[in-house]
C-alpha cells in the first residue's frame, strides 16, 4: 500500500500542475482550474493516507528515485517524523484546494488565475518532497523549488509597490536561508564525504559550526526574530490561499528541518539555550507587534512569528532536558512542540482563509473599516471564532492542549538540578505566560472589531456570506481544531503515548453543558414581553459607528505600556473656539511607531552591502591583472579551508 500511495499522490500533483497550463493554451481556463484543484484534493488525500499509515504503524518507506552520481541522488525516506509533517502538509493542502475552487475566481486578472493554481501545486509538491528527502542534495534542491514557487506566488500582483517591497524582502531572506543551508551541507560533506543524512557524525566543534549554519538557515525560513521581517510583508501581498499554505505549512517545513538535523547531530546544551532564547523572544515580540496591527493579514503574520516561537520553546526544552538525562520530560517537550506545530498549521490556515473571505467581501484588510460582519457573514464569523479561540489557547480546543504540554515541561525545571538552567527556564516561563495572555487579548480585538457592533464602512454594510466551498474548506480545519483538542488524550493513546494531560473530552462536555444550561436558564427566567427601544447613546439621539470602540483605542494602552519596545511617538493637534483654549473645536491625534528591525537592523546592513558592492564594482572596472590576482587569492583561500577541514 505504501509503495502505491506515495507515487499516486505525486502523479496527481503532476496532473494538477500541468492542467491549468494546458487549459490556458486551449482557452478552457476555468474548467482546467477546477479539474486541477480536484487532482490537488486527490493527491492530498493519497499523501494523507500514506502518511497516516506510517504514523500509526511506525513503519518507514524508502525510494531511490534518480541517481546522478553516488553522491548526488534524489533519494527519499519517510519515517514517523517525516510522515507526521506530511500529514500536516496534506490536511492543509486539502482544505486550501477546496477553498481555492471559488476563491481564485475572485482574483481580478483572469490570466493569472491559472498561474496561481499551477504554481500553488508546485509549491505543495515541493514541500512534500523536502520533507520526504533523505539526501541533503535532494533536500536542498526541492527547498529551492519551494522558495522560488512561493516567491512567484507572493508576486502575483507585481504591479503594486506594496507587492514589490514584499517580494524584495522575501526573495532576499529566503535565499539567505538557502545560502546558510548550503554552507551547512557543504561543511558536513567535507567532513563525511557524503550527503546522506544518516552519516552525520563528527566532533563537537565541527557539529557546532554545522548547527550554527543550520539554525540560521532554518530560522530565517521559519521567521524567527530578528529574521522575521519578510513575514508581515509577504502575507498581506499574497493571495489568502497562498498565505494559508505559507504560514500554515511552509514555515513548519523549516521546523521539520531543524528537528531532523537536531536528532541526527550530537547535541550540546548551549544549542538548547539558544533555541529557547530565540523562541521566547520570537513568541513575546511576535504577539506584541501583532497587538498594534489593524491589517488583518499582517496581524495574523505576526502571530505566526509568535507561534513559531512557542514551537521553538518546546524544541529548546527538549534539547536541555534530553542532555540532562531526563528523557521522559524531554519527550513531553518534543511532543508538545510537534503537537503545537500541527495545531498551528490547522488554526492559522483556518484564520488566513476566513480572513481572505472577509477581505473579498469588504474590499479592505483594515479591520477599522469593518464591523457588524457577524450578521452578514455568520458562517465565516463562526469559523474565524473557532480559529481565534484555538490560537488563544483556550480550552477545550487544540491550542490549549499543546501549550499546556509545554507549560508542564517548564514546571519540571527543578529536576535539572542546575541553578543556571533553572533560572533561564523560570524567566522563559514568565515570558511564555505573558505571551499567552497577550494572544488572547489580541484576538478579542481582532474578532470584536471585525465582526461585532455596527459596520464602519459602506463595503462592510453591503458584505455578503462567502460561497459554499469557501466555507467547506475552512470548516474542515475548524472541526479539527475542536476534535484535536477534545479528543487529544484518546489520540495520544492510539499513537501509543501516555502524557499527564486532563481528559479534554470530559472538560469539553462540562463546557458544552454549562453553555446549554445557561441558555436554558436565561430563556426560562427572562421576561417574555418584548420592548423595542434605542440603546442609550450618551445623550445622542441615534447610535452611529463613530461611537464604537476602535482597534486603535483597544491597542493604545498596551502600546503606551510597551512604548520602550514600540518607540511610541504621540502627536496631537487641538483647535479651540476661544483664545483662552477652553472651548474645544476640533483636533487630531496620531501615534507613530518606529519599525525598529527594519530601520535599525535591515537598512544599515543593506546600506553597508551597497557601499561594499560599489567599491568592488569599482575594483572590477580597474586593472585586469589586479582583478585576476583577487580571483586567484580567493580560490587559494577556499582550497586551504577545504584542505584544513578535510
Amino acid at each position: 500500500m505504501l509503495e502505491f500511495l506515495f507515487p499516486l499522490g505525486l502523479a496527481a500533483f503532476f496532473l494538477a500542475i500541468i492542467l491549468p497550463l494546458i487549459g490556458s493554451k486551449l482557452g478552457n481556463r476555468k474548467a482546467s482550474r477546477q479539474k486541477s484543484l480536484i487532482f490537488t484534493s486527490v493527491a492530498s488525500v493519497a499523501i494523507l493516507a500514506f502518511a497516516l499509515e506510517i504514523v500509526l504503524s511506525n513503519k518507514s518507506f524508502s525510494l531511490l528515485a534518480y541517481q546522478i552520481t553516488p553522491t548526488f541522488q534524489f533519494s527519499f525516506l519517510v519515517d514517523r517524523l517525516a510522515a507526521f509533517f506530511l500529514v500536516l502538509v496534506a490536511v492543509v493542502s486539502l482544505a486550501v484546494a477546496i477553498y481555492s475552487v471559488q476563491y481564485v475566481e475572485h482574483i481580478e486578472h483572469e490570466g493569472r488565475k491559472n498561474m496561481i493554481v499551477s504554481f500553488m501545486n508546485i509549491f505543495i509538491v515541493s514541500m512534500v518532497l523536502v520533507v520526504a528527502s533523505f539526501s541533503m542534495f535532494s533536500f536542498l534542491f526541492f527547498w529551492e523549488i519551494m522558495a522560488l514557487s512561493s516567491f512567484l506566488l507572493v508576486m502575483v500582483e507585481f504591479e503594486k509597490k506594496e507587492t514589490q517591497k514584499a517580494g524584495t524582502f522575501y526573495f532576499v531572506m529566503t535565499h539567505l536561508s538557502t545560502l546558510f543551508l548550503l554552507f551547512a551541507f557543504l561543511f558536513i560533506y567535507t567532513i563525511t564525504g557524503t550527503f546522506d543524512m544518516s552519516q552525520i557524525r563528527a566532533d563537537p566543534l565541527i557539529t557546532s559550526v554545522a548547527f550554527a549554519f543550520l539554525f540560521l538557515g532554518f530560522g530565517i525560513k521559519a521567521g524567527i526574530i530578528p529574521f522575521h521581517k519578510w513575514l508581515p510583508y509577504a502575507h498581506p501581498a499574497s493571495p489568502s490561499n497562498i498565505s494559508a499554505l505559507m504560514s500554515g505549512v511552509m514555515i513548519k517545513v523549516a521546523i521539520y528541518g531543524l528537528i531532523r538535523f537536531l536528532l541526527l547531530l550530537p547535541m550540546q546544551t548551549w544549542w538548547g539555550i539558544l533555541i529557547l532564547a530565540a523562541g521566547t523572544t520570537s513568541a513575546v515580540l511576535g504577539v506584541i507587534y501583532a497587538l498594534k496591527e489593524h491589517d488583518i493579514k499582517r496581524l495574523l503574520a505576526y502571530h505566526s512569528i509568535e507561534n513559531i516561537g512557542i514551537i521553538l520553546i518546546g524544541v529548546g526544552l527538549y534539547v536541555i532536558f534530553s542532555l540532562a538525562g531526563l528523557e521522559a520530560i524531554a519527550f513531553l517537550a518534543l511532543a508538545g512542540a510537534l503537537f503545537h506545530t500541527l495545531n498551528h498549521a490547522i488554526f492559522k490556515s483556518l484564520l488566513f482563509m476566513t480572513s481572505g473571505s472577509i477581505v473579498n467581501a469588504t474590499g479592505t484588510r483594515n479591520i477599522e473599516e469593518m464591523g457588524g460582519l457577524i450578521k452578514r457573514m455568520p458562517k465565516t464569523a463562526l469559523l474565524f471564532l473557532i480559529g481565534a479561540i484555538s490560537i488563544s489557547a483556550l480550552p477545550p480546543f487544540n491550542g490549549f492542549v499543546s501549550e499546556l504540554m509545554i507549560f508542564q515541561v517548564f514546571f519540571q525545571s527543578a529536576a535539572l538540578a542546575n541553578p543556571f538552567l533553572e533560572l533561564i527556564l523560570i524567566a522563559s516561563l514568565a515570558v511564555f505566560a505573558l505571551t499567552s495572555a497577550l494572544a488572547a487579548a489580541c484576538f478579542v480585538k481582532a474578532f470584536g472589531i471585525t465582526f461585532l457592533a455596527l459596520p464602519r464602512s459602506e463595503e462592510a454594510k453591503s458584505a455578503k456570506e462567502s460561497p459554499k466551498l469557501m466555507i467547506i474548506g475552512p470548516a474542515i480545519l475548524a472541526v479539527l481544531c475542536v476534535g484535536l483538542g477534545v479528543f487529544s488524550l484518546q489520540l495520544f493513546g492510539v499513537l501509543g503515548f501516555s502524557f499527564p494531560l486532563p481528559n479534554m473530552l470530559f472538560i469539553g462536555t462540562i463546557f458544552a453543558g454549562f453553555y446549554v444550561f445557561t441558555y436554558a436558564a436565561l430563556r426560562e427566567v427572562a421576561n417574555r414581553r418584548e420592548r423595542i427601544a434605542e440603546t442609550w447613546g450618551c445623550g445622542f439621539p441615534t447610535q452611529t459607528s463613530k461611537m464604537e470602540y476602535t482597534a486603535s483605542g483597544f491597542s493604545e494602552p498596551i502600546v503606551t505600556i510597551l512604548k520602550s519596545i514600540f518607540r511610541t511617538q504621540k502627536k496631537s493637534e487641538r483647535n479651540y473656539y476661544d483664545d483662552k483654549n477652553v472651548i474645544f473645536k476640533d483636533g487630531k491625534a496620531e501615534i507613530h511607531l518606529v519599525k525598529f528591525f527594519e530601520e535599525r537592523l535591515y537598512q544599515p546592513v543593506a546600506n553597508f552591502v551597497r557601499k561594499v558592492s560599489l567599491k568592488v564594482n569599482n575594483i572590477q572596472r580597474g586593472d585586469v591583472d589586479l582583478h585576476i590576482a583577487f580571483a586567484f587569492a580567493t580560490i587559494v583561500v577556499f582550497l586551504l579551508i577545504i584542505w584544513w577541514f578535510a
